[in-house]
């Protein structure tokens, strides 16, 4: 598990930034947006998959999970409403970070209102049956990657970046060496230098 001082640090420096320091990787499919715009996450992944339009290991994973962990859910990418407000409270209460969900959910004022973190293909009203009790704690395909149980999930309003575990230390230390580099060069285009020369585009321009 990350400790809480490695997950306060990843969720600040953003998915784009740990994107980049992850050698371009680790992208979730754009298609997976915010629907809780503002709120961001970084945490421990606790998979599941349900079965297509049942929320029975949704229900599950609420259940099972630790406090600080991020819900990672294959819904197939189906127009159900997999997540809505009453099950997003017993997640508050478990003290879960936030879901991320390859499906849709409903009840969004409400969630917005809970200020509740959640990233899903879209809204879809229709309801998701409860009789499929699915899988816990396995791989999952998630947006076109693969995500594991005890990965990094860092969400934002950018979208979704997953770090296997194995890679979470390199990554780290990848993204503090970018942010630092990135506090240099906005110090040098604040005295006056161009992208074009800090980042050595003007080789690719025509003579």
């Amino acid at each position: 598990m990350t400790d809480s001082e490695t997950l306060d640090f990843f969720r600040s420096a953003g998915t784009a930034t740990v994107y980049e320091a992850y050698g371009r990787n680790g992208d979730v499919d754009p298609e997976i947006r915010t629907m809780t715009p503002g709120l961001a996450v970084a945490g421990t992944a606790f998979t599941a998959v349900c079965e297509c339009g049942d929320n029975l290991a949704l229900h599950r994973a609420v259940a099972q999970a630790g406090k600080g962990d991020v819900l990672v859910i294959c819904g197939h990418g189906a127009s159900f409403g997999y997540l809505g407000d009453i099950l997003a409270e017993a997640a508050v209460n478990r003290g879960i970070a936030g879901i991320v969900i390859d499906g849709c959910c409903r009840d969004v004022a409400e969630l917005r209102k809970m200020r509740f973190p959640v990233w899903a293909r879209g809204l879809a009203i229709r309801g998701a049956t409860k009789i499929e009790p699915g899988v816990l704690q396995t791989r999952v395909q998630l947006g076109g990657i693969e995500i594991a149980q005890g990965d990094l999930i860092v969400a934002d309003d950018d979208g979704v970046c997953a770090v296997p575990h194995a890679a979470v230390a390199s990554v780290l230390e990848g993204t503090r060496k970018r942010l630092a580099q990135e506090t240099k060069m906005r110090e040098r285009l604040r005295r006056g230098e161009l992208t074009l020369d800090l980042l050595d585009l003007r080789k690719y321009l025509p003579a």
